[in-house]
Parts: C-alpha cells; structure tokens; sequence
C-alpha cells in the first residue's frame, strides 16, 4: 500500500513527473531479461536499499545523487534508470539530474512496491 504524501510533495512530484522521461517495472524487467546492462540507481534511503533493492543496482540516496552523480556516472549521456519506492523521488531526481546536464535519465514509475507486486526479484544487503 502507498504511504499517505503530504499535498506539496505530491504537487512537486506530480510536475516533476511530466517533465520528465519515464518507464516501468515490465519495460525495466523485460531490458533485464534480454541481458541488457541497465545502469539502475536506487535514490531510496539506505535502510530501505538494505532491506530489499533490484539485483544489480547501486545506491545514491536522494539526498546525495545531485553530490555524487558525477563521481558515479561522468558520462552525462549515460542512460541512467532511478528508481525509489513508488516513483516520486525518483521523478525528483532525475529533473535535478537533467538540470545538471545529463540527457538520458528515466524515472522508473511505480518504484520498487511495483516492482515486488509482480512478484519481480529482490535482492536484500
């Protein structure tokens, strides 16, 4: 179930989310099945990466990304798929990510609640 947002978060969430580039879970799933190299970042706190995140992704937090995103990803035309619980932060990210220059950021809608709704794996630290 979906944690209850505050009305503002939900605001900026919601324009952030039409400005920017979006996929989902299946579209994800499907790119990892076919053996292609997704570069797929968790912006979710570290607790929650700890306890369950998808096989192969790393960990910036949305507190830190806009810090190190250069450090972890020079390249700005790298595709780059964020993802957090639900697809809020992630749509948060990815617009200061773009404003940073970097051209190939998607925000994975539905965030990993979908993702484990599927039944899709997990991997936990």
């Amino acid at each position: 179930m979906a944690p209850n947002h505050s009305p503002r978060f939900l605001a900026i969430s919601q324009d952030a989310k039409k400005k920017v580039r979006e996929t989902s879970v299946f579209d994800v799933k499907s790119r990892l099945d076919k053996g292609e190299k997704l570069l797929l970042i968790d912006v979710r706190e570290e607790s929650e990466f700890a306890k369950d995140h998808i096989p192969g992704a790393i960990h910036l937090s949305k507190g830190v990304i806009e810090r190190d995103i250069e450090s972890a990803v020079p390249n700005l035309s790298t595709e780059i798929i964020l993802y957090c619980g639900g697809g809020f932060r992630s749509a948060l990210s990815a617009e200061n990510l773009a404003r940073m220059g970097y051209s190939n950021v998607i925000s994975m809608d539905g965030g990993v609640r979908a993702w484990r709704e599927n039944g899709f794996p997990l991997k936990s630290h």
